[in-house]
């Protein structure tokens, strides 16, 4: 009787490590206990000032915003980005997936989650704004956005940079390190080439 419940035991044992095994997450043991496991995991990919922004987007354009009746690039043609708004973007080889008419900007601000001050964020759209007024604004008026690109970005008080009444495109593409970013919002006509 005292054997059954033996084996029992250690296939029950046998059974919980073999399990274990099969779980996502590294373990280690602390070589100073020898006895306390540590889970253990990549840090975070980082993007420099873009660290927390929504690459990919829904698709879902702000009220009001116009699609653009002639661009130069139509959804559906294919470009290449000439912009490094983010690691691995520059040189990507991307889709149009929306053309729109509307003034950009780029802005700073100072994130609501209390990271540091973002300089020259490319690119706000003036229907990105809360009450903006007529469009275009002048560089050093503050604004308040209303659009969440990045983490704190959503109702933070920023600055004009720069204004431009132009057609600006959501695109998809891959990243240099492979990642498949669909609707990113904005690039500029400036910032893309013919393949």
């Amino acid at each position: 009787m005292a054997y059954h419940k033996l084996f029992a035991s250690a296939a029950s044992l046998a059974l919980a490590f073999g399990l274990a095994a099969c779980g996502n997450t590294d373990v280690t043991v602390d070589p100073e206990t020898q006895d306390k496991p540590v889970e253990t995991s990549e840090s975070p990919e980082q993007h420099g000032d873009h660290e927390g922004m929504d690459h990919s987007g829904s698709g879902e354009i702000p009220a009001g915003l116009m699609e653009a009746e002639s661009p130069t690039y139509e959804p559906g043609s294919n470009v290449i980005v000439n912009a490094d708004h983010m690691d691995g973007m520059e040189g990507a080889e991307a889709t149009i997936s929306g053309a729109y008419d509307t003034t950009v900007y780029a802005v700073t601000y100072t994130p609501t989650d209390g990271g540091d001050v973002i300089e020259n964020h490319k690119w706000v759209i003036h229907e990105e704004l809360k009450d903006p007024g007529s469009a275009p604004l002048e560089p050093g008026d503050t604004v308040t956005l209303n659009t969440d690109h990045m983490s704190g970005m959503q109702d933070a008080e920023a600055e004009i940079v720069s204004a431009e009444d132009t057609i600006v495109y959501m695109v998809d593409y891959e990243s240099a390190d492979g990642e498949k970013i669909t609707n990113h919002k904005w690039v500029t006509e400036e910032e893309l080439s013919a393949p």
